[in-house]
């Protein structure tokens, strides 16, 4: 059961660093001359690097509080784990925990839909989806599959 538990644990870790990592760095799309993300756009021109705030179009403004809302929701589901390993009764479920982590799922998934086909009206031909774009993309399945175990699993002592 030990090990288990410390399973879940790592691969809901593991989803979180995940989204910590796709909403903070910038390289959701890029190119040979800049990259492009929720937060900045940089290039280069001119023999310089020149960075510039996001779009204030509603669309990435959605992505970014999709995103933060998916790491809250991540945050929350790992606290009330512990919580609940804790304080439930034998034989309970996760139900609680299971739903935030699924939630958080969602969040992550339609964040990156959004992204997804809304980029190219804002980000040049050129580019192409870069590693955090994908990350965020890796963070859903595992995000899912962990809240998923989390509703399935029962409290043993």
């Amino acid at each position: 059961m030990l090990l288990l538990l410390l399973g879940i644990i790592l691969l809901h870790v593991a989803a979180l660093v995940l989204l910590f990592v796709s909403t903070i760095v910038s390289v959701w799309a890029s190119s040979e001359t800049g990259s492009s993300d929720l937060w900045i756009n940089c290039s280069t021109a001119n023999g310089g690097y020149h960075c510039d705030p996001a779009s204030t179009g509603e669309w990435i403004q959605a992505v970014q509080a999709l995103m933060i809302l998916s790491i809250i929701f991540s945050c929350l589901s790992l606290f009330l784990f512990f919580c609940q390993l804790f304080t439930l009764q034998k034989g309970g479920r996760f139900f609680l925990t299971g739903t935030f982590q699924i939630l958080a799922s969602l969040f992550v998934m339609s964040g990156a839909i959004i992204y997804t086909v809304m980029s190219p009206a804002w980000v040049m031909e050129t580019y192409s989806f870069g590693y955090s774009y994908i990350l965020a993309w890796v963070a859903f399945p595992l995000a899912l599959i962990s809240g998923l175990i989390y509703v399935i699993l029962r409290k043993r002592e």
